[in-house]
């Protein structure tokens, strides 16, 4: 029998409040960022003045920096273009709003105002610039932001033996420019303990019932083109 499938599902707009709005001012996520250990999103402006006076997730707790936790938000550009897309005239209405704010400062406002991308060159402007020992080592002078502003990726990384014990961090956002061995160390550290150790490590993506296994020199954004699709989810290492 021939069924057809096809059909409308009408989602309201409040069953996805949960997850596209602040937790701070509990409005739609305006300059969306989160905290890159829990990846909870908050509103830029609200978790930077909640930062400057603690160190740890309004949602969880967990503590994200001893003393630099704004060095520890980014920038989520993919969410906060899917709050623009599903909640009707935020955009034109932030827009409206920055626009007549810089004329009431007398600037000039911007053409044609990216408002996502103006969130990431904003929030490095609002993080402490106070330099220390690690602003002095050499990725920290060929990218400052330590490739934060960069295309991301979201990955699982689940253990594919039983030899090795679960991750306690295993949802990761990280660079596209990333690549396997970036994951390899990131086990060998956390699971063997050992990060020279990333030699017995190796990485398959869960793309059909055997896995494929990733070269070493692989990017995550080739990756993601070549191999990703809805049930390749996850990444395992062995």
């Amino acid at each position: 029998m021939m069924q057809d499938v096809r059909s409308n599902h009408v989602i309201r707009l409040s069953d996805l409040n949960a997850h596209v709005t602040c937790n701070i001012c509990n409005g739609y996520l305006i300059d969306a960022v989160s905290i890159t250990e829990c990846l909870h999103p908050f509103c830029k402006s609200c978790i930077v003045n909640y930062l400057t006076a603690n160190n740890t997730c309004p949602v969880c707790g967990i503590l994200i920096h001893q003393s630099h936790p704004l060095n520890y938000i980014s920038a989520d550009r993919t969410l906060q273009d899917i709050v623009y897309k599903i909640v009707p005239n935020l955009k034109d209405n932030e827009r409206k709003a920055r626009t007549e704010f810089y004329r009431s400062i007398g600037w000039k406002p911007p053409s044609n105002e990216d408002l996502v991308g103006e969130c990431a060159k904003t929030l490095e402007q609002s993080k402490d610039r106070t330099p220390d020992k690690s602003s002095h080592s050499p990725s920290y002078q060929q990218d400052p932001y330590y490739h934060r502003l960069d295309e991301q990726v979201h990955i699982q990384l689940e253990p594919g033996s039983d030899c090795l014990e679960p991750l306690r961090l295993k949802f990761l956002r990280l660079s596209s420019k990333a690549t396997v061995t970036h994951l390899r160390k990131y086990v060998a550290h956390h699971v063997l303990h050992d990060i020279s150790k990333f030699h017995d490590i190796d990485i398959f993506i869960l793309n059909n019932e055997n896995g494929t296994f990733l070269g070493r020199d692989h990017a995550l954004k080739f990756v993601r083109v070549v191999y990703w699709n809805e049930a390749s989810s996850e990444c395992r290492p062995k």
